[in-house]
């Protein structure tokens, strides 16, 4: 089982995106200390919570403040994109950083739909992701689907790729293609277990990848003290009803909670169904029953804590397995 590192550069509470930024850095080299797989920056758009928007900027400056970890997107969501801009960003990034840069697609806009309107994309822009995908494969392989069109730099880079997602669209597209298949289980676990029936089902091998390959993402709060790691929980379940169900309001914590109590709590609490919680001990027990329940590879973690020094903390105290 491996263990990788799913981090949006979440903008505390008192912090500034920059603070956020500046402690990627920090969390990518706890994560290679701790053993982890790769690290994977996520797009999103009009977050004042989160600051990885600009992907490729960010792996690229981690990457050079790391040694040998794997850094990618994940995702990256392609139709908000040229497929040929997206292959010259990570074919660069695969020049300066051989061996170490990965690519997860999602077709999702990763944002509102003013935001998508600002980005110059319509709701109809996802129906060619399957295409895109396609097109982005070729130029990154050397096999360009577009006549005289060569992604310089990313030509021939064969960057690896993973398709993203929380249903079963993305589930079959990735089965169709034969590449490796990322489950967003950590915000939306409601088709976990069909889309990953259904992805293993449907696989048709391809040159790089002769078998499934399954990534399942959980949340995960470690602290050596487990009514401390349950408190940060709590914290996070409060994060999250503000953002979604009170905007706009100056709720007390006691308010929160018991609005979280409440039916209309209970979408916020499915949210996060897969979490990990307690002490390091305990976390690495709930997580290996999650990767049995998946049969999954490979699990991405998302540390879910506020505060960044919890984040770190947790990232410190779940040393991926070895074997």
């Amino acid at each position: 089982m491996k263990y990788s590192l799913l981090d949006v550069a979440a903008v505390a509470p008192e912090e500034t995106p920059t603070d956020a930024l500046h402690g990627a850095v920090p969390l990518a080299r706890a994560a290679e200390t701790s053993g982890f797989n790769r690290v994977w920056y996520a797009e999103h758009h009009n977050m004042p919570q989160i600051a990885s928007a600009a992907t490729s900027v960010v792996i690229a400056h981690v990457a050079a403040h790391t040694e040998h970890i794997r850094l990618g997107a994940g995702g990256v969501m392609l139709p908000n994109h040229s497929p040929l801009v997206i292959a010259e960003q990570f074919g660069t990034l695969a020049a300066l950083h051989p061996g170490r840069i990965d690519l997860g697609l999602g077709r999702a806009p990763g944002s509102d739909q003013n935001t998508m309107r600002a980005l110059r994309r319509t709701p109809q822009s996802a129906d060619s992701f399957p295409d895109d995908v396609l097109e982005l494969q070729g130029y990154l392989n050397g096999e360009t689907r577009v006549h005289g069109v060569n992604a310089t730099p990313g030509n021939g880079s064969r960057v690896p790729l993973y398709i993203l997602g929380s249903s079963l669209f993305g589930a079959q597209l990735a089965a169709a293609l034969g590449l490796p298949y990322a489950f967003a289980s950590h915000f939306a676990p409601a088709a976990l277990e069909a889309a990953l029936q259904r992805y293993r089902a449907e696989f048709r091998p391809s040159e790089d990848h002769p078998k499934p390959y399954v990534i399942a993402a959980a949340n995960v709060i470690a602290s050596p003290d487990e009514q401390d790691a349950h408190e940060q929980h709590q914290a996070a379940l409060r994060w999250r009803a503000r953002r979604f169900l009170v905007r706009g309001r100056d709720l007390t914590d006691q308010e929160l909670d018991s609005l979280l109590d409440s039916p209309m709590g209970y979408e916020v609490k499915s949210m996060m169904r897969h979490t990990a919680v307690g002490t390091p001990e305990q976390v690495q027990k709930q997580l290996s029953t999650f990767a049995e329940h998946t049969r999954a590879d490979e699990l991405m973690l998302a540390p879910a804590s506020i505060r960044r020094e919890d984040r770190l903390q947790t990232v410190e105290l779940i040393p991926a397995p070895t074997d």
